[in-house]
């Protein structure tokens, strides 16, 4: 009688409600548009409660449907949004995002960007991703102006534009002539991207082969040119910001940069490019206050006001990263022989001592071991090693000590915690690029990694040339493809340096000579 009852009881017919939340699983995993707004629809009938999820979904679906269905999607899409605000269900970012998308599809950008600016009255955030719908139709309307109001807004949410958005900038900059937007969007490539999609390549190659690039004037004179060379010092290398110097037509040639760091096509040597002198103090002085906030406030002024004394080092070691290193087997201990080696090494390829970070216990530890005494005493005397005091974190030390007198630092610690806690972004990896010098020790040998004769990002020279790294997926740097983008004029020059030398037997280049 019991299992009558069940099984009578299992033939019931499902609740509405039961039935919807069963086809909204099915129909939200499937994404399926004609299955959404028939579900949509059977609610709306059915009187069923729609919460924001369901909305979103729907919506959703609708958004992602734009490339097959694009009238249907975009008129029920707008009818569930109606339906969501007349309900009084307010809106968050990723309703305004997907119905952003359907203003755009019908060309509406005006629509889009305003749909975007309301989410505030909502106590919502736009992302990146709400925002470029309407950027990217007013890009492709060229109403550059109006690109610029939707960048402006981007830029006063605290928000970072990427690759997309800074590639749709300047393509409509470059369409609509204008050369100093074009200038600037170069450079906010060259600051926020480190290699360029083929796309944005192809963007960048329109704008200096078509009509109005190849017009462009410089307005810096020869006169000028000392204030760029400063100006590229000031930055760290690699670029002045000054705006455009031609010298004869533009030359565009793909081409690869050598192990040196020179153009295969133009002869340009790449800079290895540092952060600037206001970026470097800015960097210093973050350190400086965390550091302090974090040590013991004496100890850390302490080392500050010894470093102002002791400010001629062009390298810094971390002691205990490189006497730890490989040390984890049953005998294995701190290894002062790596540091030595390593010491000695940076001496004899400048001559000038490298400062050594120890923790003062490790210190001590060491001069209590007869083998270790002399070599420790020596260091000491120099005035080369610095006992970082009990209980502190050597690595604010040793960090410090390298950006304050812009050393190189020898360390294969990545200091990720160091990139997440004081900067982000890009600015601290640029850092490192420049100033960390990795090592190892194959059969006991010491190998320095020293940093690449090269900054891998696009670069502009004071000469007014260009040179932009495409995105690749080759491990060997000589294959990454460059775009060169150079002057007739300076090719010409550079074409004729060529023909008058030659390589001799010791490799070096050799004028020729000019008699018979």
């Amino acid at each position: 009688m019991k299992n009558q009852r069940k099984k009578m009881g299992n033939n019931k017919s499902p609740t509405p409600e039961s039935k919807f939340r069963s086809d909204f699983s099915i129909c939200s995993k499937e994404k399926d548009l004609a299955g959404a707004i028939s579900l949509f629809d059977s609610a709306v009938s059915q009187n069923l409660k729609l919460n924001l999820h369901h909305l979103n979904c729907f919506l959703y679906i609708c958004s992602n449907s734009i490339e097959d269905n694009k009238d249907v999607a975009i008129d029920k899409g707008f009818s569930i949004f109606n339906h969501m605000i007349s309900s009084k269900i307010n809106p968050n970012e990723a309703t305004i995002t997907a119905v952003s998308r359907l203003a755009a599809a019908k060309d509406d950008a005006d629509l889009s960007f305003e749909l975007v600016k309301s989410l505030l009255k909502y106590n919502d955030k736009p992302r990146l991703r709400t925002y470029d719908p309407a950027l990217f139709c007013y890009v492709k309307k060229s109403d550059a102006e109006k690109a610029y109001l939707v960048e402006k807004d981007i830029l006063s949410m605290g928000l970072c534009l990427e690759e997309p958005e800074i590639a749709a900038l300047l393509k409509v900059s470059a369409e609509t002539g204008n050369e100093e937007k074009v200038y600037e969007y170069l450079h906010k490539l060259r600051m926020g991207v480190k290699c360029v999609n083929e796309s944005t390549a192809e963007i960048i190659n329109n704008w200096f082969k078509g009509e109005t690039g190849e017009k462009v004037v410089s307005r810096l004179k020869d006169c000028d040119m000392g204030r760029v060379k400063d100006m590229v010092l000031k930055n760290g290398g690699g670029w002045h910001g000054l705006g455009w110097i031609t010298k004869g037509k533009w030359v565009l040639q793909r081409t690869t940069i050598d192990s040196n760091g020179v153009c295969c096509a133009c002869k340009d040597q790449l800079a290895c490019v540092d952060i600037g002198r206001e970026e470097t103090e800015k960097f210093a002085q973050s350190l400086m206050a965390l550091a302090i906030e974090r040590e013991t406030r004496s100890n850390f002024t302490q080392f500050q006001n010894w470093l102002d004394e002791h400010n001629d080092f062009e390298a810094i070691v971390d002691g205990a990263n490189i006497g730890l290193y490989q040390q984890n087997f049953a005998e294995g201990g701190f290894s002062v022989s790596q540091v030595e080696i390593v010491v000695k090494e940076l001496y004899n390829r400048s001559k000038k001592w490298p400062l050594v970070i120890l923790h003062d216990k490790r210190i001590r530890a060491l001069l209590a071991n007869p083998s270790n005494r002399e070599l420790l005493e020596e260091w000491i005397e120099r005035g080369v090693l610095y006992g970082t005091p009990v209980g502190s974190n050597d690595d604010w030390y040793w960090l410090y000590a390298s950006v304050k007198l812009k050393c190189m630092l020898v360390t294969n610690d990545e200091m990720r915690d160091h990139i997440f806690e004081l900067l982000g972004g890009n600015f601290f990896p640029r850092w490192k690029e420049r100033h960390q010098v990795h090592y190892t020790f194959p059969k006991g040998k010491l190998q320095l990694q020293m940093p690449p004769p090269y900054s891998i990002l696009i670069q502009e020279s004071e000469k007014g040339t260009w040179h932009v790294p495409l995105v690749s997926d080759h491990n060997d740097e000589s294959l990454r493809t460059w775009l060169c983008i150079s002057h007739s004029d300076l090719c010409k020059t550079c074409s004729e340096e060529t023909s008058n030398t030659h390589v001799g037997i010791t490799g070096k280049r050799k004028e020729r000579s000019s008699s018979p």
